[in-house]
């Protein structure tokens, strides 16, 4: 975490740490690192990290400005076949703070490929998506995002409609997110569902999940 810190310190930028900060309505501390400067500055140090990813994204996740937490999700991604379900509760605590789309959406990645890896824990995605948490009820609707053709479809389409009533942007936008991924692979199948239960998803979720599909 020092050494990020070294890393990114020369990169400050107060005028644009104010924008991001208004972009992100407040809720975070910027230095007003732009992501390609970011990944270009900390990508050797990442490369070279020989040790437990999960306690080195913890330490980042504590320092107080945000570009210190895409950091720790970069670092989880990169690493992430070194993540196991030993990992499990460290990486949903990260989930749990500092909770926001930008986080936690990259997390929702890192933890769907220790599923894909070890497809015994999709268990705990039923978990997940029965949690009172709407952070976690995204992480088990978004952790499919990069499975392809591996998709679960069953599950993917039983979370959506089991979060289908929900009033949470955040949860409507995720289905019609994980919805719209799937479609590249089975366009067909797709669409045929969101017909089938049109009633039941939010129009934003049906715009989100048909919008890549041709009429």
């Amino acid at each position: 975490a020092q050494q990020i810190q070294d890393q990114l310190a020369p990169c400050f930028d107060g005028g644009r740490a104010i924008a991001m900060a208004a972009y992100m309505r407040g809720r975070f501390v910027f230095m007003g690192i732009p992501a390609p400067l970011r990944r270009q500055a900390t990508l050797p140090l990442i490369r070279a990290f020989t040790g437990d990813p999960a306690d080195a994204a913890r330490s980042l996740w504590a320092l107080p400005q945000r570009e210190y937490q895409y950091v720790a999700v970069d670092l989880l991604r990169r690493h992430g076949n070194r993540l196991g379900a030993a990992h499990w509760s460290a990486l949903e605590a990260l989930v749990q703070s500092k909770s926001w789309w930008d986080s936690v959406d990259g997390l929702a990645v890192v933890i769907g490929g220790i599923v894909q890896r070890d497809p015994g824990l999709a268990v705990r995605m039923d978990n997940l998506i029965a949690a009172r948490d709407l952070w976690l009820r995204r992480v088990a609707l978004l952790h499919q995002l990069e499975w392809q053709g591996g998709t679960d479809r069953p599950r993917l389409f039983d979370y959506c409609l089991r979060c289908a009533g929900e009033s949470e942007f955040f949860i409507r936008k995720a289905i019609g997110w994980a919805l719209r991924q799937y479609a590249w692979t089975d366009p067909a199948e797709v669409r045929r569902y969101v017909r089938a239960h049109e009633g039941e998803l939010s129009g934003l979720s049906v715009r989100e999940a048909l919008k890549n599909i041709p009429d």
